[in-house]
């Protein structure tokens, strides 16, 4: 199996089959995924989402939050393989939101609160709050940066899901950084099972509290980054 990787048990797999499931059958109302193949959901958005397993020791996190859950990618993996974790997904379409509560109800994981909100209306309730944030397929890592690093505790962590194509983000990221107070700590790249593509984690710390001002609105932010 393509999930073996993960050491999962009967029941988390059970868990995967369900949700490949009803992600299917869900997709044609709530357009979730253009990725219906069940080999190719396997490893692009199941195995995909667990790859931060590989750089990060999820057992030392309590409070994760995922920015733009979309179909529940990478939070709901990553819940089911830890249910110790405290999750919040932030998801702005309120059609997603009900897709994701209906999932979790049917995969019996709990400790979720589900947030329909834009980020950087939802951070007034949560600043300097998580262990742990995640983003996939939301913006480009500039944007990111502002958007997600209020969020964090000092110490805590940001992990960036992005494609082959990482590094000129990455380039255009070093003035975010440093008005923010982060590091990249490590970029850990993996080729997908079956050549299905070349993907990079960006693992990035924060180091002290952001300034009041940040982030800014999102037109702001994406008019001109940092």
């Amino acid at each position: 199996m393509i999930l073996n990787t993960f050491n999962l048990s009967l029941k988390q797999i059970e868990q995967f089959n369900k949700y490949y499931k009803f992600l299917i059958e869900e997709n044609q109302k709530y357009n979730l995924t253009s990725i219906i193949d069940r080999k190719e959901v396997y490893i692009k958005h199941f195995y995909d989402s667990l790859a931060a397993c590989f750089t990060l020791d999820f057992f030392k996190i309590n409070n994760y939050c995922d920015i733009g859950s979309g179909g529940g990618f990478p939070a709901i993996p990553l819940k089911v393989v830890f249910p110790h974790l405290k999750l919040t997904v932030v998801e702005p379409t309120k059609k997603k939101i009900l897709f994701l509560q209906r999932l979790c109800d049917l995969l019996q994981i709990s400790d979720i609160e589900f947030i329909n909100q834009r980020a950087e209306n939802f951070i007034l309730n949560r600043r300097e709050y998580y262990d742990l944030v995640s983003a996939r397929a939301v913006a480009v890592l500039p944007v990111l940066l502002e958007l997600v690093l209020p969020f964090l505790k000092v110490g805590g962590i940001f992990i960036a899901y992005k494609g082959s194509n990482y590094y000129e983000e990455q380039k255009a990221s070093g003035n975010a950084l440093k008005i923010l107070f982060s590091v990249i700590e490590n970029i850990y790249e993996y080729q997908l099972p079956e050549n299905m593509g070349q993907h990079a984690i960006i693992k990035i710390r924060k180091q002290r509290e952001t300034e009041l001002v940040y982030p800014r609105r999102y037109a702001q932010i994406k008019k001109k980054h940092l």
